[in-house]
């Protein structure tokens, strides 16, 4: 029988389950006085996905399209459908996701409530961005329509609202047109964190795609080295060619890691030979979408890595002016020796979301993980949320676990706005902890 947790593996819930069977039919678990929370394929993090003694309703049987117009790229279907099948159908008829977060295994709904991001935030935005309507299912029996011009302030809440707001029954969105299932590529190699600002700053004005690996256990002159990666789609010349999905390998992690495997010593290493392994200082290749969009999708249950403990995403967004803050969190983690091998840096663009609660604004993010060593960690998570609070930045919902309720509604300032657009049995552990009702 399936355990529904989340991604990190850190808080355990007990649940009630009641799948949502049709999109016709009521509510799961109306009838009782539980509360109730829509769930995925758990690919969040933290507790956003969990609901601890209360009701979850799984989508996945809410796995249909429903229409799709080839000429145009506008798609809808069922919540359930994950970013993997909407690729499928999409990418060999020419279209491609708008906006893509680093796993395809997420579902439509889970993108459209945690108002994903990807590597293209500077050009194109969050993934609300791209939603055109949604059906949003109450649990007082009520549907609603929801988009920019109907019911645009269910619209604005649901976006990014954590599935909060009710059961998201199907969406429908805006593809991108490509010609192929190829993106050019380059992999840049950084010394430090300056010379990742600069590259970012050149890179986002000429390439759809950026990001960086960036080894966060280096220190002194190295703060910060990495390789700089950006991308485009590969367009022929001519008439378009059939695009083509490709299968992810079959990998998984049969069994949880032993705790010693993943130490300072190893992470070191294994960084150290991420970031010589390239020889040329730019290196340049076409690639299939599916490698350079998700890596980490050819390895199932990877996160079983970090061991039973479970691990900690901490991910933030600071502003381009508090590059010294941005510093000061690398220093820490290279310090503490509790950094690992997944670390990212990203320039979010100007592009403001239509959520309320979206966590995207202009500056850098910063995202890795940590694997769970008990106080060790905590005290570190600590220290690195405050250096966040003081420079004014954010941290990202879906990825957090211990966030303090008052640096929440500090980051999020229009929490209070959102409170009225809450369905009233609907509930998470999350926001329990944030909103101050735990």
């Amino acid at each position: 029988m399936r355990d529904y947790q989340s991604w990190g593996r850190y808080r355990h819930a007990e649940h009630v389950v009641l799948p949502q069977r049709w999109r016709f039919d009521e509510l799961a678990g109306v009838s009782g006085k539980q509360s109730i929370l829509p769930y995925g394929k758990g690919r969040s993090y933290g507790d956003s996905c969990l609901n601890d003694g209360g009701i979850i309703v799984p989508t996945e049987n809410l796995d249909h399209f429903l229409h799709f117009d080839t000429g145009t790229g506008v798609l809808s279907c069922e919540s359930g459908v994950t970013l993997a099948q909407l690729l499928e159908l999409a990418v060999p008829r020419g279209w491609f996701l708008p906006v893509t977060p680093g796993t395809k295994f997420a579902t439509l709904g889970g993108a459209i409530a945690n108002d994903v991001h990807g590597k293209n935030h500077h050009v194109a935005g969050t993934f609300g961005c791209h939603v055109r309507k949604f059906e949003l299912l109450r649990s007082d029996g009520s549907r609603l329509i929801c988009s920019a011009t109907e019911n645009s302030d269910y619209y604005q809440a649901s976006i990014g609202g954590l599935g909060l707001t009710g059961l998201i029954t199907w969406a429908e969105i805006q593809l991108k047109k490509i010609s192929t299932a190829f993106i050019e590529r380059e992999a840049i190699i950084f010394s430090n964190l300056k010379e990742f600002l600069a590259l970012s700053l050149e890179s986002d004005r000429n390439w759809e795609y950026t990001v960086a690996w960036v080894d966060c256990l280096s220190a002194g002159k190295s703060l910060g080295r990495g390789i700089y990666y950006r991308g485009r789609h590969h367009e022929e010349q001519g008439e378009a060619r059939a695009c083509e999905t490709r299968k992810t390998a079959n990998l998984k992690i049969p069994f949880d890691a032993p705790s010693f495997l993943l130490n300072t010593a190893t992470v070191k290493s294994f960084n150290a030979f991420y970031y010589h392994k390239q020889l040329k200082k730019c290196s340049s290749s076409k690639i299939h979408y599916d490698p350079f969009f998700y890596p980490l999708d050819g390895i199932h249950e990877w996160n079983r890595l970090y061991g039973k403990q479970g691990f900690f995403q901490f991910q933030c967004v600071i502003a381009d002016d508090k590059e010294g803050a941005l510093e000061e969190l690398l220093k820490r983690i290279s310090k503490s020796g509790q950094g690992s091998f997944l670390s990212v840096l990203k320039r979010f663009g100007n592009s403001t979301s239509p959520g309320m609660l979206s966590f995207p604004r202009t500056g850098i993010t910063l995202a890795l993980d940590f694997a769970n060593k008990g106080q060790k960690t905590m005290r570190l998570l600590d220290e690195l949320e405050q250096i966040v609070v003081e420079a004014g930045g954010a941290i990202y919902p879906a990825k957090d676990a211990i966030m303090k309720a008052r640096h929440f509604q500090q980051f999020y300032p229009k929490w209070k706005d959102f409170c009225e657009y809450l369905d009233p049995r609907f509930s998470s552990s999350f926001w329990r902890r944030v909103s101050g009702q735990s």
